[in-house]
């Protein structure tokens, strides 16, 4: 029993080097693909309806308004608060 190793060597090929060139395209060009993306997302968006878009306004604007109220009136008793510890020390 002889040590047989069976070994392929693979022919070697002629490697040839492709020079990859790493410019990238000009600026005009840039600038185009980008509006041909940005057009072809833009088809993919489900927009909303008129009656939904000022239902969803009116519901922003009547939260910016009962935040707006809650912090005035935290800032009232804040600053009466104030006032009192200042007459009591002064």
């Amino acid at each position: 029993m002889a040590d047989e190793k069976k070994t392929k060597a693979a022919p070697s090929k002629a490697v040839t080097a492709v020079k990859k060139e790493n410019t990238k395209p000009g600026f005009f060009k840039r600038i185009g693909k980008w509006f041909r993306e940005m057009k072809s997302e833009l088809k993919k968006v489900i927009w909303p309806t008129r009656k939904v878009l000022a239902k969803n306004t009116l519901i922003s604007v009547g939260a910016i308004v009962v935040s707006s109220v809650v912090l005035w009136g935290l800032d009232l008793v804040a600053q009466g608060l104030i006032n009192a510890v200042f007459t009591l020390l002064g």
